[in-house]
């Protein structure tokens, strides 16, 4: 069973956390991963690319010139592909690009991912987040004393004063427990966590 040091917001350490086995002991898997965060990436398209059919251009419907005796191919529409102003042949329209991958992937490539950064200590348990006034200082402070550059700062969604005072850092950025997902734990390399919300997502993801 894989242990981790709980600290305070002064990194000063004030005891020890045993994590559950089966979300924070398992091997690496890459390709789940990459499955996963790929579809995430891919929810995250727009997909507004729109492209003027030749029945959507503006342009006149006569025909631009008589059928015979001109000694030029015979033409129906100014508003064809080929011409000048004309509309677009198998331009793209706006779609969704989203699909979705099997739950048990999703929790293994999750769960995979917080194993890796258990062992390589870019787990941080903080035995309290929570902050008096709302303001940027103490949380850049903490961020700094812990050494870390980037950090995903996770706690319950009902700690406002959190989640207010981490908006202003570039370098950090607050989710709550619910709120966890493989592309931001990738982007920001170390999850600083409290001690309750890892004890919440454990349980979340036993179920």
């Amino acid at each position: 069973m894989p242990t981790v040091d709980i600290y305070n917001q002064k990194n000063e350490k004030v005891g020890t956390l045993d994590l559950a086995d089966e979300i924070f002991g398992q091997e690496l898997r890459q390709d789940l991963i990459w499955e996963v965060v790929k579809c995430q990436q891919a929810r995250m398209r727009k997909g507004n690319s729109s492209t003027k059919t030749r029945a959507e251009v503006s342009g006149t419907g006569a025909k631009p010139f008589r059928q015979k005796s001109t000694g030029r191919a015979r033409q129906g529409t100014k508003r064809s592909p080929h011409h000048y102003g004309g509309g677009v042949a198998f331009g793209p329209k706006p779609r969704s690009y989203s699909y979705t991958v099997p739950r048990k992937v999703r929790h293994k490539a999750l769960c995979s991912a917080l194993s890796h950064q258990a062992r390589e200590n870019k787990l941080r348990v903080i035995q309290d987040l929570k902050l008096e006034v709302v303001k940027t200082k103490p949380v850049a402070e903490m961020l700094a004393s812990l050494g870390l550059n980037k950090a995903l700062v996770v706690d319950s969604k009902d700690n406002q004063n959190l989640k207010l005072s981490t908006r202003n850092l570039s370098n950090a950025t607050f989710r709550p427990t619910e709120g966890i997902n493989l592309v931001e734990l990738l982007r920001y390399e170390n999850l600083v966590i409290s001690e309750a919300a890892i004890k919440q997502l454990e349980g979340e993801l036993k179920k």
